[in-house]
């Protein structure tokens, strides 16, 4: 259940990444919270990726979803 949760949040982040040519997809979430992320597209060869997945995803993530402990790209 909060897999889909997580899925449908990341639905409101992905309109962004795209229209700079990249995606999200979504790998795992672990026991402690931790959702594993991996960035595609233009977005996975950024040299600002870390930045997008932790200030911009994470935080996002991490308001909607409280559960969530962190964020980390695979």
């Amino acid at each position: 259940m909060l897999e889909e949760t997580i899925k449908n949040a990341l639905e409101n982040v992905r309109p962004s990444l795209q229209a700079d040519g990249g995606d999200v997809e979504f790998i795992s979430l672990a026991e402690d919270g931790t959702v594993s992320l991996k960035l595609t597209g233009a977005c996975g060869c950024c040299p600002m990726a870390q930045m997008t997945l932790k200030m911009g995803i994470e935080n996002y993530l991490k308001k909607e979803i409280p559960e969530i402990t962190a964020v980390v790209g695979v």
